[in-house]
């Protein structure tokens, strides 16, 4: 069953959507952002990864609804092998932001 699916159940697998996501656990210091950014853009999604100062990692996704679930599954259970993610709490939206690719950002 799709990831997504009980959010938007009329969704395609091509519709775009945006996935705001804060990865919880050991994730900084790891290079969990850059690897995030490298998956990214393999699945040719678009957006941005930050520290944030409580330890965790925020990032906004967008692009294609099975390339954002492809994501977030890696985000759950692959991430940088260093990496330990404990939680990783999750908003979807259809609301697209104007990103023009996957950066990291200071």
């Amino acid at each position: 069953m799709s990831v997504l699916s009980p959010f938007f159940p009329l969704d395609t697998p091509k519709m775009p959507i945006l996935l705001k996501a804060t990865i919880h656990g050991y994730v900084q210091g790891v290079g969990f952002r850059f690897e995030a950014m490298q998956k990214a853009q393999e699945l040719h999604l678009v957006g941005y990864a930050k520290n944030e100062s409580d330890r965790t990692v925020y990032l906004e996704a967008q692009g294609a609804r099975e390339n954002v679930e492809k994501f977030l599954h890696w985000l759950e259970h692959h991430g940088p092998p260093l990496a330990r993610v404990t939680k990783v709490e999750t908003k979807f939206s259809r609301e697209l932001e104007n990103y023009q690719e996957f950066s990291v950002k200071y």
